[in-house]
């Protein structure tokens, strides 16, 4: 069920989401809501799938209620102390 490599670091969790936004990296800024930069339910979903099959397990509802670059860090740390202490 768990993999060693489940977590998302913050390098790539940027880079996975200006290439989805299609926009350069560095116009993430942490605190930026993610829905002003284009990003919607399907794109959110499309993440979710994707984490979910490298281990990642966070959800929809999460990502969406507070769509920052620091919150959805915060959730991929939470889920690696669980992961971690299981």
């Amino acid at each position: 069920m768990g993999r060693g490599r489940s977590v998302i670091d913050e390098q790539k969790l940027r880079a996975q989401l200006a290439d989805l936004l299609e926009i350069p990296a560095d116009q993430l800024a942490d605190d930026d809501n993610l829905l002003d930069h284009g990003l919607d339910s399907i794109r959110i979903m499309s993440l979710v799938d994707a984490w979910r099959e490298s281990g990642v397990e966070v959800g929809f509802i999460e990502l969406a209620e507070e769509p920052t670059l620091a919150n959805w860090r915060a959730l991929l740390a939470a889920q690696k102390s669980r992961t971690n202490g299981s």
